[in-house]
């Protein structure tokens, strides 16, 4: 039989290990942000260009949770993709199709495991988000990740 002492110091140890993990869980995340921003215009974009945003990205292990809100847009969002570019501010591939609110205002949501190389390339600002409306489906809205 379990006396009160001994319980109490059996639950305060399991309570500091929980604290522990919850502490390591919380030190293996890393969080960085991204503002959205209209993308080089030419003569037959320049007029539809326009919104704002912010978008994060949290990278827990291999996986990259991403949340954000845009708003501005002349017309709906139609697509929004993760991209892995050669480095900040060089365009890439898309790697992961996101989740987007279709309208002129709304959410990004979205998650990718990324390859360690992906990684490295995130962690160095080559990896970005580009959102596109209907009237500019190559891309309207932009933004690269940065800690």
């Amino acid at each position: 039989m379990m006396t009160w002492k001994r319980w109490s110091v059996a639950a305060a140890s399991a309570a500091g290990c929980v604290c522990l993990m919850l502490a390591v869980a919380a030190q293996g995340q890393e969080t960085y942000k991204a503002r959205l921003s209209p993308l080089p215009a030419d003569a037959k974009t320049r007029p539809d260009l326009a919104g704002s945003g912010t978008v994060s990205a949290v990278l827990s292990g291999t996986k990259l949770t991403i949340n954000g809100t845009f708003e501005g847009l002349k017309t709906a969002a139609v697509t929004a993709q993760l991209h892995n570019g050669v480095a900040a501010g060089v365009r890439g591939p898309s790697i992961q199709d996101l989740t987007i609110t279709k309208a002129t205002m709304g959410t990004i949501t979205g998650s990718a495991e990324l390859t360690e190389a992906q990684i490295a390339n995130f962690k160095k600002g080559g990896l970005y988000v580009q959102l596109a409306s209907e009237k500019t489906p190559d891309g309207t809205l932009w933004g690269w990740f940065l800690k």
